[in-house]
C-alpha cells in the first residue's frame, strides 16, 4: 500500500514558516497584500476565492475580494486592473479563471503588472521561468515540487510522466521537472488527447503526475509498481447518495492505484492546500521585493 502524501499537513508546515515572514515584514511596517477579483458567481470559483481569504487573514495578510457582476465588461476590468497595478496596498493580483466568454483571458492576463503577478502567468513570468531566471512560479506546479521535496523524493534521473498540458499545470511543470534544479534533472514525457497509447506510457513513469481534468482516468493497471503518483485533477462527479448532489474525485482511481503505488496523493487533501500555500508564498515574496 502507498504511503499517502498529506498535502493538508505539508501546507500547514508551510503557512507556519511564512506566517514569521509576514509577522516580520510587518515589523517593518509592511503588510503582504492580495487583491482577488472574481467575476460572475460560480459556485467552485466563489468558494476557491473565499478560501484565499481565509488563508490570508490566517497568516496576517491584507485580503481584498472584488467581486463583479458576470456582464462587466472588459474594459472595466482592465481599468480595475489598472487601478490595482497602482494600489501600494496591493503585492498580488490574481483574476480568478475561467472568465466570461465575452473576456480575452491574455488580454487581461498581460494587463497585470509582472512585479504583481502571483499566479505566476504573465508572458514575463513565463519567460522568465523557462530561462531558469527569478520569478514568480505558478502555483500548482510549485506546490507539486514542495510536496515532492518534503516526501524526499528527488526528481533527478528520474521517468516523469504528466498527463495533460494546461497553460497553468502540465507545460510549466514539464519545464521545472527539466531543469537544471534541486526540484528538476527529469526526463520528462507529457501526455495528451493525441498520445496513441497512454497506457505503454504511463507504465513507464517512475513519476505519474495525472492533470487532464478527466475523473479517474487513471486506473491501477497504468500504475507501474512502486511508482510515485501525484492527482491533480479536481472532478465533481454526480452522486446522489451525497446531499450536495456530487463527489469530488481526482484523474487517478485511488483506491486501485493505492494498492501499486509507492506514495500517492489524494483528492481532496493532496494538491489542493499547496495551490492556496504557494500564492500566499508568491504574494510574500512580491512584498518582500517591494521592501
Amino acid at each position: 500500500m502507498a504511503i499517502i502524501i498529506d498535502g493538508k499537513s505539508v501546507s500547514a508546515d508551510l503557512r507556519e514558516q511564512l506566517k514569521l515572514k509576514v509577522d516580520s515584514l510587518k515589523e517593518k511596517g509592511i503588510t503582504p497584500g492580495l487583491a482577488v477579483v472574481l467575476i460572475g458567481d460560480d459556485p467552485a470559483s466563489r468558494s476557491y476565492v473565499t478560501a484565499k481569504e481565509k488563508s490570508c487573514g490566517e497568516l496576517g495578510m491584507y485580503s481584498r475580494d472584488i467581486r463583479m457582476p458576470a456582464d462587466s465588461s472588459e474594459e472595466e476590468l482592465l481599468d480595475l486592473i489598472g487601478k490595482l497595478n497602482e494600489d501600494k496596498d496591493i503585492d498580488g493580483i490574481l483574476v480568478q479563471l475561467p472568465l466570461p466568454s465575452h473576456m480575452d483571458e491574455n488580454k487581461v492576463i498581460l494587463g497585470i503588472d509582472p512585479s504583481k503577478d502571483v499566479d505566476g502567468f504573465h508572458p514575463v513570468s513565463v519567460g522568465k521561468m523557462v530561462l531558469e531566471q527569478e520569478t514568480f512560479l505558478p502555483c500548482t506546479p510549485h506546490g507539486i515540487l514542495k510536496l515532492l521535496e518534503y516526501c524526499d523524493i528527488k526528481p533527478e534521473g528520474k521517468k516523469v510522466v504528466i498527463v495533460g498540458r494546461s497553460n497553468i499545470v502540465g507545460k510549466p511543470l514539464a519545464n521545472l521537472m527539466i531543469q537544471k534544479q534541486s526540484w528538476g534533472n527529469a526526463t520528462v514525457t507529457v501526455c495528451h488527447t493525441r498520445t496513441p497509447d497512454l497506457k505503454k506510457e504511463t507504465l513507464d513513469a517512475d513519476i505519474l503526475i495525472a492533470a487532464a481534468g478527466q475523473p479517474e482516468m487513471i486506473s491501477g493497471d497504468m500504475v507501474k509498481p512502486g511508482a510515485v503518483v501525484i492527482d491533480v485533477g479536481v472532478n465533481r462527479v454526480p452522486d446522489d447518495t451525497r446531499k450536495r448532489g456530487y463527489r469530488l474525485t481526482g484523474d487517478v482511481m485511488f483506491e486501485e492505484a493505492e494498492k501499486v503505488a509507492s506514495y500517492i496523493t489524494p483528492v481532496p487533501g493532496g494538491v489542493g492546500p499547496m495551490t492556496i500555500t504557494m500564492l500566499l508564498f508568491n504574494t510574500i515574496q512580491s512584498a518582500q521585493n517591494r521592501k
